[in-house]
């Protein structure tokens, strides 16, 4: 099934260049609701006020920020609103940047960037991406929220990360710095020796997410009037667990018979 675009644009560059973006995610998990025990009627979600025990209708609540000092301030939906940007097509281009600028720490929501009509413009984008290797910095407003972004190439695509603001990254340097002995060659031949011993490629298919396909599996043979047997998956998780405790104690063999 071919990807549907959520949200179109102006990438500003030249004449400007007409995109369509596109997510690079989906949430593949599976998400349960909530049913009454005694006749399985899904359950809805109420606020209450704490104090009476009473329905409160969303028409009837406000927002409302607690500072450090334990007060409440109310905000109106209009003064919310007024803060709201300007809606906007434009994918502003700020700067572009050398390789690496930009930490992965930074990056948080990736989006593919997809042609809206003008295929040679975008595709020339797509060859400047390569041939330099560099990252544009960009921001743009989406569903009138502010958005900062990299603009990168992944592959022959182009893309849109969103990126996180400074309040939000936390750096290594706030970490404490690790304390004790400094570490002997022989102990640093031995960490060279597990890294090399480990070398290998990424495939992100052997990754798969065992949680979830047992749910899925598990709902889809319910859902089909079929027996399940627990302790088919206990044993399946065990055997896991199993297999894992194998490959640390075979490592630390290797490890062993190496430094020997």
């Amino acid at each position: 099934m071919a990807a549907r675009a959520m949200w179109k644009g102006v990438l500003d560059l030249d004449e400007g260049i007409p995109v369509k973006l596109y997510s690079a995610v989906e949430d593949r998990k599976v998400h349960f609701r909530l049913l009454h025990e005694k006749d399985h009627v899904p359950l809805r979600r109420e606020m209450i006020n704490p104090v009476t025990g009473e329905a409160v209708a969303y028409q009837e609540a406000k927002r409302g920020w607690e500072t450090e000092d334990g007060r409440l301030v109310v905000l109106a939906e209009d003064e919310l609103e007024s803060l709201e940007p300007e809606p906007s097509r434009t994918i502003e281009v700020l700067r572009f940047v050398e390789p690496g600028t930009l930490s992965h720490l930074w990056y948080d929501r990736p989006y593919y960037l997809g042609p809206d009509g003008h295929d040679e413009a975008w595709s020339a984008l797509a060859e400047a991406l390569r041939r330099t290797g560099r990252e544009g910095v960009v921001r743009w407003v989406m569903r009138k929220k502010p958005y900062v972004g990299a603009l990168r190439l992944h592959g022959n695509v182009p893309m849109l990360l969103t990126l996180r603001h400074a309040g939000q990254v936390v750096e290594a340097s706030n970490l404490d710095a690790p304390s004790g002995r400094e570490l002997e060659e022989r102990e640093m031949d031995m960490a060279r020796k597990l890294l090399q011993m480990l070398e290998g490629t990424f495939d992100p298919e052997e990754w798969e997410d065992t949680y979830q396909a047992r749910v899925r599996e598990l709902v889809e043979a319910k859902a089909t009037g079929r027996t399940i047997s627990l302790r088919e998956y206990k044993k399946r998780r065990d055997e896991g667990e199993s297999l894992e405790k194998a490959l640390e104690a075979s490592l630390q063999q290797a490890g062993g018979r190496r430094s020997a």
